[in-house]
């Protein structure tokens, strides 16, 4: 039995958890920082840094709290080396390096995008091989892992994330930060009229690209603006979500024709979106039967220790650990 705590900082989500072999959630706290970032309409650095130091100390206590145990039960002290905000991942970094030399515990260094992806290991085991959907406000990646721990990035965004995408059209259509939620349960109201574009859906490749979505949206609303034309917001919502998931899904098809997988994870905060796991399930349901897909619970698509503490058992098991020189990589890849 190996029990291992976790740390999260590398966005906005101050987190900690408590892991019980890889799959097991002992505890798992999340303070959020929503709030404080509204009001610019997203992300601060210094800010989320700021937040991040006032509330680490509280919040891995809280995890042992919620757990019911104490240091002598922790084999290892696990954290997000990265991507992500820099400051913010030095925030969780130092508390996890000063923990594990404090107590005399090993440390590993975990991605935090495969965190994502080992988020869904926290409901039910993973086969291999398998192919991720990675979904998030930064990255919008295809990912085709053969076995635990090894990454193969065969599509990636060649500008915008998808993630991006939906909160930079939340802030033009004044909805409050974050955006991506709002639009989802905008686009429940409206009807998908207008014919966005769906770059590179047809393209043979695994890339995506959503800066021209982005922009034909923007433009559709500055030209009904100039004309004195009034939009419905619904509509605006549900054809831009329309387009942007179609592209995902027909994407994750591709793939799935050229690397025979058991499993189809998709991880990220937009994972949680409803019209993609509505039409992701229908698609895979139909033209691939024999695999399985795993969404992970609403919970869990956002930023949070859990997922942390889920990859890092991998490195445990294979002796992989970190040592105190060990420093944040905000544009880390899986690759590395």
């Amino acid at each position: 039995m190996t029990n291992i705590l976790a740390i999260e900082s590398s966005c906005d989500e101050t987190s900690a958890a408590i892991i019980k072999d890889g799959h097991e959630m002992r505890s798992n706290v999340v303070a959020s920082q929503i709030k404080s970032h509204m009001r610019f309409g997203g992300v601060v650095p210094e800010i989320a840094s700021r937040h991040h130091v006032e509330q680490i100390t509280q919040v891995i206590a809280a995890a042992f709290k919620e757990a019911g145990c104490d240091w002598d039960v922790i084999d290892a002290v696990a954290v997000t080396q990265g991507p992500g905000l820099v400051g913010a991942l030095l925030i969780g970094i130092t508390a996890a390096k000063s923990l594990a030399f404090a107590h005399n515990k090993p440390l590993i260094a975990v991605n935090h995008m495969a965190g994502h992806i080992y988020a869904s290991q926290l409901v039910e085991r993973l086969n291999f091989p398998l192919l991720s959907l990675v979904v998030s406000g930064g990255h919008t990646e295809l990912v085709y892992m053969p076995s635990h721990g090894h990454f193969q990035t065969i599509g990636d965004t060649r500008d915008d994330a998808v993630g991006e995408a939906y909160d930079k059209i939340g802030r033009v259509l004044g909805l409050a930060y974050p955006g991506g939620k709002k639009i989802d349960e905008l686009a429940q109201e409206g009807q998908d009229i207008y014919d966005y574009p769906r770059a590179m859906i047809n393209e043979d490749n695994f890339d995506f690209s959503f800066s021209g979505l982005k922009s034909a949206v923007i433009n559709h609303l500055h030209n009904a603006d100039q004309r004195g034309e009034t939009l419905k917001q619904a509509d605006i919502a549900a054809s831009f979500q329309a387009a942007a998931v179609d592209v995902l899904v027909a994407k994750t098809l591709r793939a799935l024709d050229h690397y025979p997988v058991k499993d189809l994870v998709v991880a990220g905060g937009v994972a949680a979106n409803s019209s993609l796991r509505q039409k992701l399930k229908i698609a895979v349901a139909k033209a691939y039967p024999d695999v399985k897909l795993h969404f992970p619970p609403l919970a869990l698509c956002g930023d949070n220790a859990a997922m942390i503490g889920a990859a890092a058992q991998y490195h445990y098991d294979k002796g992989e650990f970190a040592d105190l020189s060990l420093d944040a990589k905000p544009g880390l890849a899986l690759n590395d």
